[in-house]
């Protein structure tokens, strides 16, 4: 790819190259290189146990190995319905070592869902963890192929004594029957004596799939090249400013399932030898004792990972000095957060501020980043090499000039293959333009100035209109966020007849701050200077919690839902 005069950008990248090589090669390839590099570094931690780099090769191997001696081909599908856990990470690689496509989806979808997933792909097998056995062994009268049901156990993972207390603590309320399964300990050593088949896997293969609503918010199956996850890892590490993450240590918190989680804080930290801590669920105190004891330098997170910051109690006086990278992605940051988050590092040591990027699952997940040292308020930073950005006319590939608004299209090696099996989605999203290149149409709005930073909007859908004016919910969560006694804040449209819609605030307050009758007015006098008199909200609901999808995001379409059914009631 390369230079582009249309790429104004560039001269804010710093020491950042504005042109990679990218190995034509597989993940399982790029990890071999990175693990001979770097055969003794360790490639993850997994609540204190340590795996080296060749260690882990050989577990990917012996996986491979069990996963062959099971009757698994290239091109066969497998579903990877896990946590952030060791068995994990050797299932999806070694997928990747045979040509097998791992298919990736959430541990807690429910059981129709999952039934949904394994039939949609196509899977021949799905692995998962002891505790979610029940909920898939009830499914498999629905599913319309074959499926091994491979099921892993953290216990097997932990060295001692947490490997004897933790099945008394976790899996005692669910224990397994003697048949329907395969433990995955059981599948490797079955593999033993098994001769792997020739690597003939290629750059431009399908690697994996994950799930996203796509532009339109019907599920889609997205298939991810090896190039686009090793793209991405190369554009990331080269946008960090770091020249190398070898040695480092990342926070591997976001959920492997999720194109934030598997593509940066798996893939990206693997390939340039750094450790990923794997923290296979979240909560505000493991959270804050895994910065603490493990003192990580890199954190991908989305914006409500941050939010917990500020509100973990064991953090209040500890030294953040240790952290250098913390990115931001897979949700709006509204400037209030980002500034109540810097303010907190850099009461607590760090030199560092958030880094904001910004992506799409068809794209992996990032495609462009805050500059190491230039930041523009509001901005999601500028395009990763090689990478190219425009903003059109909705609906068209008519691009638009600076600073106007449009929804925000991008170009680069980690753009999707394609949705699966849906040939028409991907003929709308993925659009030839007049300069040759296949642009990505993300159904996002926002605009570009005249130096290449990019600003999201918002999704062109999350939209209120009210007496015929359109409100973005986003730009009045940020006026909300900017106020000193608010930790946090949702708005929705609500369903009015004399509206048409009609805007309501959710609201958050600081801890400490109590959700009184005078902070509900307080807020509203606050809006009113700030906000346009139609735009206001018409109420204001306080919450201890917002609810959060299943990657973290604030759930705005449930709070939608229920306060439209509480209407309709009324």
């Amino acid at each position: 790819m390369g230079l582009s005069a249309s790429a104004p950008w560039l001269k804010y990248y710093g020491s950042t190259p504005a042109s990679l090589d990218y190995p034509r090669k597989t993940m399982y390839q790029l990890l071999c290189d990175t693990a001979r590099k770097y055969p003794k570094n360790i490639a993850y931690h997994f609540m204190g146990k340590e795996t080296t780099f060749d260690a882990f090769l050989r577990r990917i191997d012996a996986a491979a190995k069990g996963l062959t001696a099971m009757g698994l081909r290239r091109g066969d599908r497998v579903t990877i319905c896990m946590a952030n856990t060791p068995q994990a990470l050797d299932c999806f690689y070694a997928c990747n070592r045979i040509g097998v496509i791992p298919n990736m989806i959430h541990p807690l979808s429910a059981a129709k869902e999952i039934a949904f997933y394994l039939n949609f792909s196509k899977s021949k097998a799905i692995l998962t963890l002891d505790q979610f056995y029940h909920k898939v062994a009830q499914i498999v009268p629905e599913l319309e192929n074959p499926t091994t049901i491979l099921i892993a156990k953290v216990a097997d993972e932990l060295p001692f004594p947490l490997n004897l207390v933790y099945p008394l603590t976790k899996g005692g309320r669910h224990p397994l029957p003697n048949t329907g399964y395969t433990l995955w300990y059981n599948m490797v050593k079955a593999g033993k004596d098994t001769v792997l088949p020739a690597d003939e896997g290629k750059f431009d293969d399908c690697g994996a799939i994950l799930y996203s609503g796509g532009t339109t918010g019907t599920t889609k199956g997205i298939q991810l090249s090896n190039q686009n996850f090793n793209a991405l890892g190369l554009q990331t590490i080269a946008a960090s400013g770091f020249g190398s993450v070898a040695g480092m240590k990342m926070l591997s918190i976001m959920p492997v399932f999720h194109g934030f989680g598997l593509g940066i804080g798996i893939h990206t930290a693997l390939i340039g030898g750094a450790t990923c801590i794997l923290i296979p669920q979240f909560s505000v105190k493991v959270y804050a004792e895994t910065l603490l004891k493990r003192r990580p330098e890199l954190i991908p997170g989305v914006p409500t990972l941050f939010e917990a910051l500020l509100r973990a109690d064991a953090l209040k006086n500890a030294d953040l000095s240790f952290l250098k990278g913390i990115f931001s992605g897979g949700d709006s940051l509204s400037p209030e957060l980002k500034k109540k988050v810097d303010s907190f590092l850099k009461e607590h040591g760090c030199t560092e501020q958030i880094r904001e990027g910004y992506g799409t699952t068809e794209c992996v997940t990032a495609s462009c980043l805050t500059p190491k040292d230039y930041a523009r308020s509001g901005s999601i930073g500028v395009p990763f090499p090689d990478t190219f950005y425009k903003i059109v006319n909705p609906g068209t590939t008519e691009e638009l000039p600076a600073n106007h608004e449009g929804e925000i299209c991008l170009s680069g090696p980690t753009v999707m293959l394609g949705y699966m099996d849906n040939p028409e989605e991907t003929q709308q999203t993925l659009r030839s333009h007049g300069d040759g290149r296949i642009w990505l149409h993300t159904g996002d709005l926002g605009h570009m100035d005249e130096d290449g930073f990019v600003y999201f909007r918002q999704r062109l859908k999350r939209m209120i209109v009210t007496s015929g004016y359109n409100v973005y919910p986003s730009q009045l969560e940020n006026i909300i966020d900017g106020h000193e006694k608010v930790l946090l804040s949702c708005v929705i449209g609500v369903k009015d007849d004399y509206r048409g819609q009609k805007v309501k605030a959710y609201v958050v307050p600081m801890p400490g701050i109590a959700p009184t009758e005078e902070l509900k007015q307080e807020l509203l006098d606050y809006c009113s200077s700030r906000i346009a008199k139609y735009a206001m909200p018409r109420e204001i609901e306080f919450r201890t919690e917002l609810p959060k999808t299943l990657v973290g995001k604030v759930a705005y379409r449930v709070l939608e839902e229920e306060a439209n059914a509480q209407e309709a009631a009324q």
